[in-house]
């Protein structure tokens, strides 16, 4: 199938979704806010791959939300006295967080490789993924305030997760670049590399080594640093245990330890097809 704002190829259990818009700095048009869960969902729901990797295309990652989705997609009538005004604004930015969160939500992990600028919506998207990788050269800024408007679309919650509350005040209120070495620092990056070739070379690589794990294990453990992140101590023990619980398989197990000591690939059950309702 094709895209208007993405390739997708899967290949060794690893889906990669690459922005195709360069000359429109991927900026994120209505159509991007669509095809990212649908893509996301199909991908999961069927099974179709054990890992994704999101890249992008040209000297730009994504230039945020493009400035026409404010007129036509989001606010819907521009009239502010209109009673309909806010339910509008509301009922929509809900529909892009809940894109973004597709990342999140899904049962695979996410990794993200970034290169040049990432601006404004751009947070949004890296922050919803697993793990973050860029080249040198890129940075990253919460551009929103330079616009005269707050990040709504995902960053605050998720991006306080990574760094301190003090700097991430600092960025949203100042609008500056954070570059690479800076991002890695203050642990937003997992690794920095000196171009994209490089970066997506060793990002695959990871991708294929989690790709390589028994995929129920790895669900488990999204689903469990998630959880964790989100709830107390007490409750993410009991969670875990719960998890397995009702999940652990002696034969998954089994087969690992045996192909580790062979020293081959394991031969592992991708998970269950989700049936639509």
């Amino acid at each position: 199938m094709s895209y208007t704002c993405f390739d997708v190829s899967i290949n060794d259990g690893v889906a990669h979704l690459k922005m195709n818009r360069p000359e429109k700095r991927n900026a994120m048009i209505a159509e991007f806010w669509t095809e990212l869960p649908d893509i996301v969902r199909d991908i999961d729901e069927n099974a179709k791959a054990r890992v994704i990797v999101l890249s992008s295309t040209g000297p730009v990652f994504c230039a945020g939300i493009d400035i026409g989705m404010f007129q036509n997609d989001i606010g819907g009538t521009q009239d502010k006295n209109d009673p309909q005004y806010g339910v509008q604004f509301y009922s929509n930015v809900q529909r892009l967080q809940a894109s973004l969160s597709s990342l999140e939500a899904c049962r695979i992990p996410v990794l993200v490789a970034i290169q040049g600028g990432c601006y404004g919506g751009g947070v949004d998207l890296i922050t919803a993924c697993d793990m973050r990788y860029g080249t040198e050269d890129s940075f990253i800024t919460i551009y929103e305030i330079n616009v005269g408007m707050t990040a709504d679309v995902g960053t605050f919650p998720r991006i306080l997760n990574h760094m301190p509350e003090g700097v991430v005040r600092e960025l949203a209120y100042t609008g500056r670049k954070m570059g690479a070495q800076e991002c890695k620092s203050r642990g937003l990056y997992n690794e920095v590399y000196p171009d994209q070739e490089t970066m997506l070379e060793a990002v695959m690589k990871t991708a294929r080594e989690i790709a390589s794990k028994p995929p129920l294990a790895v669900y488990g453990c999204k689903r469990a640093i998630t959880y964790s992140r989100d709830h107390s101590t007490a409750d993410a023990l009991d969670n875990i245990a719960v998890w397995n619980m009702s999940m652990l398989i002696p034969s998954e197990m089994m087969e690992a330890m045996v192909s580790g000591k062979q020293k081959r690939p394991g031969n592992f059950k991708d998970l269950p097809k989700i049936k639509s309702q």
